[in-house]
């Protein structure tokens, strides 16, 4: 029995993906750490350990004493802090990683970097500005009029706002401590799509797209993003599947491991790379697994070289119109538009 070592078990990205691998055909057996005292008796892992944040000086040391003691072969993490250390210190770790280069997740992880690589490419995406002083911030909203504030690392949303007001604009990044750290750009429109794909020495092994609903708990964020996605439904578009690819090469030539590609519609409704979620699937991706494309199994099997499951089309291999709606303390329900719609029909005729 494989046993594999599952950082930041605590957390829901990762809760997806120990859930993905006990629905798989074969049985593992599952290790999970986190670093928050409470978190960690989230975990469904068959095991768990309590470690230190990926920032401290033992944090390497003490994940090794758990993969020895606990003999982990191999291990995956769903979380960008402990992606970082990890990839960075990969060659003094005793397990097995399926990640893509260092150089690769650094890019990936500073969304201004990633910003230039892909307009050095060619492709289409929102004139972003490092905001350093005041003068910046007013050029950027004398030049885009509505802009969209974020900072360059993190995820979830982290210190996104639209603003076409300079006060406001300032006032928040004052209040978040983002000169300097963050950028602006030209607010696109609220919809955006995700390109989930696994790559092996740059080969594409499977890829879909699923196209976001609408934020849960949308109304307690400044800028109505809050990094869950609350209802998601699966999406096939050739445009899509081209430009993700080329975000992706844009920034690696030889992808290795998990690109999970951000996109934005703008008003021509072409999508907008806005980030890669790199080496990592995106939180809800249990909502694949459900619907018959399990990527943590396909991804596992292509770690330890084994034949993989069958895999009917490399693009977007899911029925259309399958929804994913989740929330807190609800359990994930998958339905599909048809059922939707049907609802809204219902009180249509009702009125």
């Amino acid at each position: 029995m494989k046993r594999i070592l599952i950082l930041g078990a605590g957390g829901t990205p990762a809760t997806n993906f120990v859930r993905s691998l006990r629905h798989a055909p074969e049985k593992f057996y599952l290790i999970g750490t986190d670093s928050n005292k409470y978190y960690i008796h989230r975990s469904e892992t068959d095991d768990s350990y309590l470690v230190p944040s990926a920032n401290e000086k033992d944090y390497i040391k003490i994940l090794n004493s758990i993969i020895d003691e606990t003999g982990a072969e191999f291990f995956h993490c769903q979380n960008d802090a402990e992606m970082f250390q990890v990839s960075k210190n990969r060659k003094m770790l005793n397990a097995k990683l399926f990640l893509p280069e260092h150089k690769t997740i650094q890019i990936c992880q500073n969304k201004h970097e990633s910003y230039k690589k892909w307009s050095k490419a060619g492709l289409k995406v929102p004139e972003t500005v490092k905001i350093n002083d005041e003068k910046d911030l007013k050029d950027a909203l004398k030049k885009f009029k509505t802009i969209w504030i974020r900072d360059t690392t993190g995820a979830g949303g982290r210190g996104s706002l639209k603003s076409d007001n300079f006060d406001v604009a300032k006032a928040w990044i004052d209040f978040m401590q983002g000169w300097g750290k963050y950028t602006a750009s030209e607010y696109l429109s609220p919809d955006s799509v995700t390109w989930q794909s696994i790559w092996n020495k740059g080969e594409l092994i499977v890829a879909q797209g699923r196209l976001r609903l609408y934020w849960e708990l949308s109304k307690i964020s400044p800028s109505g993003i809050t990094g869950a996605t609350g209802g998601a439904v699966t999406h096939s578009d050739p445009i899509l599947d081209d430009i993700a690819q080329k975000a992706i090469f844009a920034i690696d030539k030889r992808p290795h491991g998990i690109f999970s590609v951000d996109l934005t519609y703008d008003r021509n409704r072409v999508p907008n790379p806005t980030e890669i979620n790199i080496g990592r699937f995106f939180t809800t991706h249990e909502f694949f697994t459900r619907a018959g494309l399990n990527m943590p199994y396909i991804f596992v099997k292509l770690a330890y070289n084994e034949k993989l499951p069958k895999i009917t089309n490399k693009l977007n291999p899911l029925k259309l119109g399958l929804v994913w709606i989740r929330g807190i303390d609800f359990l994930p329900v998958l339905t599909n538009i048809k059922s939707i719609d049907k609802k809204v029909e219902e009180l249509r005729k009702r009125r």
